[in-house]
């Protein structure tokens, strides 16, 4: 019997490098005080940024850091609840004071004054705040948009008044610096507030919502088509090589950039959602330091086609939205690519299996979790309609972990290691209560090949916590491919909780994004 250990990379040298240079980074100052310069020159009245605002949720039993712009000089003091708090603007205009933790409840009223005028916030609850970001898919809204709704809506909105969720939905925008405040406003959960707001943001905070009985705060800021560096800052991506062709490309464009008429119909170079840090400057760092839970992310479409890269830019996003929320690792939970496209009849490559493998790398950084939805997508469309059971398993994550609720599965087997016997291999699983199990029929979608890498379709069976793979057509075999395509409809490992089991490879041999690091500017 031979053993091997498949070398999946979680990281390399480099990106630890990296993100021990980001964090030294003297830019990073912001991780521990809000954005350091008042939105313009010296304010002359006072002001507070929009997301401190009426109906908002501050986030319970932690130090919530509150903060605005006066003219300089000015003494300012702070009332919510018994408590008060007192602090000055400094030379640029800005102050920022902490509240002590607070528990679950309200409403509450916030005042916040100066000598000379005052500003007060009404129907304030404390209770958890998460974040919401990626592309279409957490941007798809509940009630048909430029799709057909989510599965289900009509119901959803008819239970939709619940005054303890609030919703924030950041208006899309982008910035080639970053801003220092954005437009937008709390709202209380109605049927016309949850219709236009995201739909897997809104039913994974009405799961918690429901289990734990506390006010939840939603900020939902998300754009269609986007990469995952528009959303990472430009230090962090600066100190990254792996990056280096995606920022020479977008500044090689920008500075080519003719003004005119786009034959595209994308915007100019220069502010184009999908350039580095674009969203991150407009959508994201105004946003910091508003105390948060967590958050969860939907997104890596847009980085398909350089799956291998993704493996370093993942890890570098969340770094990075870590150190300058300055809140420690706080939760991230991340939904993996649903299946898309038509179902492939024999095995082959494919840039989305190797996006979804980069983003399960991303689960070696401590507290994170991945929802897994290859059995959600469908093949003629990006969006799938169910985000309610996407939204049910990242709400697992979040009950289980960051809530303790330890007793709930919330990921289904995840594949450990493999052994090779004979002209067979068993691949190890992490132990699932309950077991394995596979869903409408034997087991569907195993692949295995020999040292001459042609994969070939493959009987499996269970056994135990383990599943048996082999072929007749590969006597010698060296390596197994689970659920590897874009759409590997009929994929069928399960735990018996109903959470079906991650795609997986057991071999690290070069992908067809291998390499492949330069972005499409005009797609």
């Amino acid at each position: 019997m031979k053993r091997l250990v498949p070398t999946l990379l979680f990281g390399s040298l480099i990106l630890i490098v990296a993100c021990l240079l980001l964090w030294l980074s003297p830019t990073q100052s912001s991780k521990t005080s809000p954005s350091s310069s008042p939105p313009i020159d010296p304010p002359t009245r006072l002001k507070l940024p929009g997301v401190l605002n009426h109906h908002m949720v501050l986030q319970r039993d932690k130090h919530v850091r509150v903060w605005g712009w006066a003219p300089p000089g000015q003494p300012i003091e702070l009332h919510i609840a018994s408590q008060i708090h007192n602090t000055e603007s400094d030379p640029q205009g800005l102050w920022s004071v902490t509240l002590d933790p607070m528990p679950a409840g309200g409403p509450y009223e916030m005042i916040v004054s100066t000598q000379s005028e005052a500003i007060t916030i009404t129907d304030i609850l404390m209770g958890d705040v998460w974040f919401c970001s990626g592309q279409s898919n957490m941007e798809m809204t509940v009630a048909p948009d430029y799709n057909s709704g989510i599965l289900g809506y009509e119901q959803i909105l008819k239970e939709a008044d619940q005054a303890d969720i609030r919703l924030f939905k950041v208006r899309n925008q982008t910035s080639s610096t970053s801003s220092h405040d954005l437009e937008a406003s709390w709202q209380p959960a109605t049927p016309d507030s949850v219709a236009k707001f995201s739909a897997v943001a809104y039913c994974f905070g009405k799961q918690l919502n429901r289990k734990l009985d506390v006010p939840i705060g939603l900020i939902a800021s998300s754009w269609g088509g986007t990469p995952s560096e528009a959303w990472t800052s430009r230090t962090a991506l600066e100190s990254l090589p792996e990056a280096r062709d995606i920022l020479d490309t977008w500044d090689r464009a920008a500075r080519n950039y003719q003004t005119g008429e786009d034959q595209s119909g994308q915007r100019a170079p220069a502010d184009n959602q999908r350039r580095p840090a674009n969203l991150f400057n407009a959508m994201v760092h105004p946003l910091i330091p508003y105390t948060i839970r967590g958050a969860i992310w939907y997104q890596g479409e847009q980085n398909a086609t350089r799956a291998e890269q993704y493996r370093s830019l993942f890890p570098l996003l969340i770094h990075d939205w870590r150190g300058r929320w300055g809140q420690g690792d706080f939760p991230f939970y991340f939904v993996q690519l649903a299946n898309y496209q038509p179902a492939a009849d024999r095995p082959g490559p494919s840039t989305w299996a190797e996006l979804r493998e980069a983003q399960a790398m991303a689960l070696s950084l401590s507290n994170t979790a991945m929802a897994v939805a290859i059995d959600l997508g469908e093949a003629d469309d990006i969006h799938p309609r169910n985000k309610q059971e996407v939204a049910r398993r990242l709400a697992l994550c979040a009950l289980a972990i960051e809530y303790g609720q330890t007793e709930l599965a919330y990921t289904g087997p995840q594949y450990q290691y493999m052994t090779i016997e004979s002209d067979q291999i068993r691949l190890h699983f992490t132990p699932a209560p309950g077991g394995l199990t596979a869903k409408d029929g034997p087991l569907k979608r195993f692949e295995i090949a020999g040292n001459d890498k042609n994969f070939v379709w493959a009987d499996a069976i269970i056994d135990g916590n383990t599943v048996i793979v082999s072929s007749e057509d590969v006597p010698n075999p060296v390596a197994v491919r689970y659920a590897w395509s874009d759409n590997p409809e009929g994929c069928n490992l399960y735990n018996t909780q109903g959470l079906p089991a991650s795609p997986f490879r057991t071999d690290n041999w070069p992908g067809t994004t291998t390499n492949k690091t330069i972005p499409v500017i005009n797609n």
